[in-house]
């Protein structure tokens, strides 16, 4: 046997070893019993696709333009990184990027109730809480489609366009036709045609960064209007940016849309009625938030969870008798054990404390178990 060119270790160094061994081996059986982080998924195909939360769709959907796009999913919705180029402003945008519930040219989202038709939608509960740059011209476009016929394929017959912001020389199909208050809120009412479909526009004033509502509003707004009937389909939701101009950056941070069926309408079978009330103590750079929400259906309401966007520049900071997540933008406030049901009649109350930079606003809307509540 050869001998061994190095000295033998004593016995003392040899358990030093020996224990520095055991260590390095328990590190790294920790490391590899620890999965990966999860990576955001980007997409670069003309229509390229992703699903996010398991339930909506993010789409590239770079129509207009033959210059490189890139969308980037993240767990709750996606960022646009990379929007090269720029088409003129007195016409078509160049995308659509969006992230989508239902169904868009044969691609339809994971376990979406939609086609649904109107007459049989007690409400449609969404929340969106978008990102904007200043680089760019674009608009951020929420989209409700709508068609006489359950159709999963092609174009729709009326287009309801929810502008949430405009940055630059840039307008809606057709003209302005009037104003009106949907959800509260004022809105530019424009209306026109593509020579595909009718498209119908409201133009939030000012830039809206986050919001709570429901989507039939503004369905029942295109039904007063003859665009559309109570016994077409809603076939998809959809939430995104149009951009003419540059647009790198532009981000939905949170989007959820649920279709409430049955015709019963609110308290009846398509879901229980609710009341919430919102109430604030603010002070510089500072709030906190007493909510209360109220169960004025007939029916019990278990493990209950209340939506809502907090408007850009909010945060949570601290909740009580609530979880509430995320700490920013599209939230939803989780029951506690001790908490979880609300009888007929009856109410629950959490609260939060928060910070908040610019000016200080309430959220616009709440949804309770996904149906639009009303405001006490």
């Amino acid at each position: 046997m050869r001998p061994s060119p190095y000295p033998p270790l004593s016995r003392s160094v040899r358990g030093a070893l020996g224990a520095l061994l055991t260590a390095l081996a328990t590190i790294a059986a920790l490391f590899a019993a620890t999965p990966p982080a999860q990576a955001d998924t980007t997409v670069c195909e003309q229509f390229g696709s992703t699903v996010v939360q398991g339930r909506y769709v993010v789409q590239n959907n770079r129509w207009g333009t033959n210059d490189p796009q890139c969308v980037t999913a993240t767990d709750t919705g996606f960022r646009l990184s990379r929007a090269d180029g720029s088409v003129p402003t007195n016409g078509a945008p160049k995308s659509y990027p969006s992230v989508f519930n239902g169904c868009h040219y044969t691609n339809c989202s994971p376990g979406t109730s939609l086609p649904a038709q109107l007459s049989n939608i007690s409400s449609a509960p969404s929340s969106i809480s978008y990102g904007y740059v200043g680089d760019a011209v674009y608009n951020a476009s929420y989209d409700i489609w709508l068609d006489p016929t359950p159709r999963t394929d092609g174009v729709n017959r009326t287009e309801i366009m929810i502008w949430f912001n405009k940055v630059g020389p840039i307008q809606p199909i057709g003209s302005q036709v009037g104003t009106a208050t949907v959800g509260g809120r004022s809105w530019q009412v424009w209306s026109g045609g593509n020579g595909t479909n009718d498209v119908l526009s409201f133009v939030a004033p000012s830039a809206i960064t986050g919001w709570s509502f429901d989507v039939m509003d503004f369905v029942r707004q295109a039904v007063a209007r003859g665009l559309a009937q109570n016994n077409w389909y809603l076939t998809s939701v959809q939430a995104g940016f149009e951009p003419w101009q540059n647009g790198t950056g532009l981000t939905v941070n949170s989007f959820s849309s649920s279709v409430n069926t049955g015709g019963g309408g609110p308290g009846g079978p398509g879901g229980a009625a609710c009341q919430v009330a919102y109430t604030t103590n603010v002070w510089q750079g500072g709030f906190t938030a007493n909510v209360t929400v109220a169960n004025t259906g007939s029916a019990p309401v278990d493990a209950w969870r209340l939506a809502f966007a907090l408007p850009s520049g909010q945060s949570v900071t601290s909740a009580w008798n609530a979880s509430l997540s995320p700490s920013s933008g599209s939230v939803t406030a989780t029951a506690l054990a001790h908490n979880a049901s609300i009888s007929p009649g009856g109410s629950q109350t959490f609260g939060f404390q928060g910070t908040y930079s610019g000016a200080f606003t309430a959220p616009g809307g709440f949804s309770l178990n996904g149906t639009a509540c009303t405001r006490a």
